[in-house]
């Protein structure tokens, strides 16, 4: 992320003033061809889908042209929240609402099938109280989703950066690793065996491998992380400890 003062990210008034100035269209990182097999392959298009720092993207209106159903936006910026609101009114399977991704209290527990992040946990890691911020967004994105539910999130981030923030408090959450060419970059142009379906091995410790190198300036990263059905960490109501008779 480079357009603006990236100390400022986690601010309104920066977003405000942001979009007051940039009223086209923009999408972050990649645009909907780029990420539409891995949608397809994790999301299904009946999902209620929540799309976090959803700015001016197109995103949210090439998904719902391409099939799915019902997806709320949510920003912290009032200004693009209203451009959107009236830009999408007589879409139906778009909804727009004004919040802080850190306290979506408005929302009820696992209320959503699936959660889309592009670039929103890149920007809170860029301002200030970063890691606590970023706590705070990924708790109240768990606390939303449902169990069996999917957090697909898209970054520049490597796993050695991302992985610690994803496995704090806990971490409910299992995680597929997939990597995606920068549009533009000269890896886009390369021939390779792996297609963006193909899942990457993640190591333990956060590495890829030899094979692979960690701060891929040709790279984004996209996290499928899979929120688990029951905690298998604690026993199910009624379990009694001790040896099996």
């Amino acid at each position: 992320m480079t357009r603006g003062n990236p100390q400022a990210y986690g601010d309104a008034s920066y977003w405000d003033n942001r979009y007051r100035q940039d009223t086209g269209s923009f999408d972050w990182y990649q645009q909907y061809s780029g990420l539409a097999s891995l949608l397809q392959k994790y999301i299904p298009k009946t999902s209620l889908v929540l799309m976090v720092g959803c700015g001016n993207a197109l995103l949210s209106e090439e998904m719902v042209n391409n099939g799915y159903r019902e997806i709320m936006n949510i920003d912290i910026s009032s200004v693009v929240i209203e451009a959107m609101q009236k830009k999408y009114q007589n879409v139906p399977q778009l909804k727009y609402m004004k919040m802080d991704v850190r306290d979506m209290s408005y929302f009820g527990d696992e209320q959503f099938d699936s959660v889309v992040d592009k670039g929103m946990l890149d920007s809170l890691m860029c301002g200030a109280s970063a890691s606590s911020s970023a706590a705070k967004m990924l708790e109240e994105v768990c606390r939303v989703l449902k169990p069996g539910g999917v957090y697909m999130l898209i970054t520049y981030g490597d796993p050695r950066v991302r992985i610690p923030h994803l496995k704090v408090h806990d971490s409910k959450w299992a995680i597929t690793l997939h990597m995606l060419s920068k549009p533009g970059s000269k890896r886009a142009l390369e021939r390779t065996s792996r297609g963006p379906t193909d899942p990457v091995p993640l190591m333990e410790d956060g590495t890829l491998g030899s094979d692979l190198a960690l701060e891929d300036p040709d790279s984004h990263y996209v996290y499928v992380c899979i929120k688990e059905e029951f905690d298998t960490r604690a026993p199910p109501k009624g379990a009694k400890h001790g040896k099996a008779k």
